[in-house]
């Protein structure tokens, strides 16, 4: 049977998409009357169709109640977890690479006063997580020891909660022996890139577990992935990905709902899939769970911007932020806390008002 699949667009928000709401105009992405959309793309492998959510009675049966479905998922509230409120969007995910070799930042915080001094100014700065990370997953890298990694973040990991109580923490690792040491230690999310295949036991080390689990997409492994990347269409295939971790990897475990979804920029693709991602990323709200980009100092940048690229690469970062942030996506993983925070600050401002 021919499978479709929803994206929502068209977005409104602020005091605009709330009047909109109001009058039933418009439908409120994850309940939040702040961001609404009237148009949805019914999207097949060989077809699609922009309409307007008003519109939705006049399709045929079966695709009425298959797009009827999606939108409940949709419009349902995201729940709230540890401080993170999902009716404030997006949450500001702040990177901490406790590594010599990271691609960006590589060695620049690997000292615990270092270390302490960057979480401190990034939630200064506007971060909801800190991403605290011991292994580097750039193209090409080397794979550490769970002994090494751990031993690279275990100070800082041990102390976070004890000094910044309010702030979410995140692990960036793929090993279990590292995720079960964190989660002793008031761990929130579990950020694992191979999306808990590396390590055949972290589903077992997580999967009743209190936290949420990011699933990540990724074609290949670190080593590999930029190695000509082929997909039959990068946006199905990572929604078909999503769907079948969601109901069958973490099938029947106590805390299956924790999921945020991350399509991995940069993680296997090439420039074309990366673009397809952010342009149409709204595809993923019907699956239910929110949605994280990490497209920060990442090489689509500099192969977009040639000889303007920069080495922090703030410019293309904030770009790609803003474009699916208009796409409601709920979480970006960035390094520069306070410049991504400043521009969806006015990005966000401008919206409401160009709209009223």
């Amino acid at each position: 049977m021919k499978k479709y699949y929803t994206r929502v667009c068209n977005f409104y928000f602020g005091s605009k998409s709330i009047q909109l709401v109001a009058k039933k105009k418009t439908l409120p992405l994850n309940g939040n009357n702040e961001i609404s959309f009237d148009q949805i793309e019914i999207i097949s492998r060989n077809s699609k169709k922009l309409i307007n959510i008003k519109d939705i009675g006049k399709l045929s049966i079966f695709l009425k109640k298959k797009i009827n479905n999606d939108i409940k998922i949709i419009i349902k509230k995201n729940k709230n977890f540890s401080n993170l409120n999902f009716r404030k969007v997006p949450n500001i995910m702040g990177v901490l690479n406790l590594t010599p070799d990271s691609f960006s930042d590589g060695g620049k915080f690997n000292k615990k006063n270092k270390a302490l001094k960057q979480i401190k100014l990034m939630i200064k700065n506007g971060a909801d997580i800190i991403d605290i990370g011991g292994e580097s997953t750039r193209p090409g890298s080397i794979t550490v020891n769970s002994f090494n990694e751990w031993k690279r973040i275990a100070n800082i990991v041990r102390n976070f909660k004890k000094k910044f109580s309010t702030t979410v923490l995140s692990i960036d690792t793929r090993k279990s022996a590292v995720m079960k040491k964190a989660m002793d230690y008031k761990t929130d999310i579990i950020n694992d890139v191979s999306s808990f295949n590396y390590d055949k036991k972290t589903i077992e080390v997580i999967g009743d577990r209190n936290v949420f689990k990011i699933i990540h997409h990724m074609q290949g492994t670190p080593k590999t992935m930029q190695i000509k990347p082929k997909y039959k269409n990068v946006l199905l295939d990572i929604y078909d990905f999503f769907e079948d971790k969601i109901n069958n990897q973490l099938k029947g475990k106590k805390y299956k709902n924790k999921i945020i979804l991350d399509p991995g920029i940069g993680f296997g693709k090439n420039l074309k899939h990366n673009l397809m991602l952010m342009n149409k990323i709204s595809l993923f709200h019907s699956l239910g769970f929110p949605i994280l980009i990490g497209t920060s100092r990442k090489r689509f940048i500099s192969q977009i911007s040639g000889k303007f690229d920069t080495n922090e690469r703030l410019g293309g970062t904030l770009s790609s932020v803003l474009s699916t942030l208009s796409q409601g996506v709920q979480i970006f993983r960035v390094h520069d806390v306070n410049e991504v925070k400043q521009s969806i600050l006015v990005f966000k401002k401008i919206l409401s008002n160009l709209q009223n």
